[in-house]
């Protein structure tokens, strides 16, 4: 297994692709430790975990407060002694018309999508030189970091930002040992899209920006995030991998004869 004997972080784990990615590093021989600000369902993924013969453990935390970051990394080495990776992947949305957009909900959505990954990224890396064995840090981007829809600004605002803020702390940690990369997803199949799958008009939408004709599943990320935890990537530090289904390279809108109900 890719990842046995290591130990991992994963933040915004209680569902969609946070959990995908707990769920697949654990697969890998992974012990995980799965937070969320969401306690029952964060326990809930760990059962889950241990269910299939995995190793996990539940910490709460609210990725935007420094001192709950600090006491989740330091979580994770009392149990299980060290910290080899971290993924960065709690995030939260608000929807609104940019000239209804509140102050409120701008911040509110940095403090979490934007800030919670800076806080994160640096507490697992003062750990990994603590220990001097370097490490790997994952931090959860989008397609949205480059492409940007009007109704969600805060989100595309926070999104760009992780993906100079992955390549400033690749540089940065080079030279202790640490590759810090990121993932940026398309459309994906998580509790969101779900509940408009069955609108086919759209889910008309989501097809005909998707040259590979259907949405991604979670757990498709959640082997990308295997792959950038593992050796099998110990050449690559400050990259994005879209994992996207071909819409960044799309410069018109895919013909869909037909979509699945």
């Amino acid at each position: 297994m890719r990842l046995d004997g290591k130990v991992a972080v994963v933040t915004g784990a209680a569902q969609g692709l946070g959990r995908a990615c707990a769920e697949c590093m654990a697969a890998e021989g992974a012990r995980v430790i799965v937070s969320d600000v969401n306690a029952d369902g964060g326990s809930a993924v760990v059962e889950a975990i241990r269910a299939d013969g995995g190793e996990a453990t539940f910490i709460a935390c609210d990725v935007g407060d420094r001192a709950e970051v600090d006491a989740l990394i330091a979580g994770a080495v009392d149990a299980y002694g060290r910290l080899d990776s971290a993924v960065a992947n709690a995030g939260i949305v608000r929807f609104s018309d940019f000239l209804e957009l509140s102050e409120e909900d701008f911040d509110a959505v940095l403090r979490v999508n934007l800030k919670g990954v800076f806080l994160t990224g640096q507490a697992a890396a003062r750990q990994m030189v603590s220990q001097g064995t370097g490490g790997t840090i994952i931090n959860m981007s989008s397609i949205n970091a480059v492409v940007a829809i009007p109704n969600i600004v805060p989100y595309v605002t926070a999104k760009g930002g992780v993906n100079q803020l992955t390549r400033g702390m690749a540089l940065a940690l080079a030279d202790k040992g640490i590759r810090v990369n990121a993932i940026g997803p398309g459309s994906i199949m998580t509790e969101m899209l779900r509940s408009v799958a069955h609108d086919k008009e759209a889910m008309h939408k989501v097809l005909a920006r998707t040259p590979l004709g259907r949405a991604g599943e979670p757990a498709e990320i959640g082997k990308v995030a295997v792959f950038l935890a593992s050796a099998d990537s110990s050449y690559m530090t400050g990259e994005v991998v879209y994992v996207d289904g071909g819409r960044l390279a799309l410069n018109y809108m895919v013909p869909v004869k037909e979509v699945q109900d």
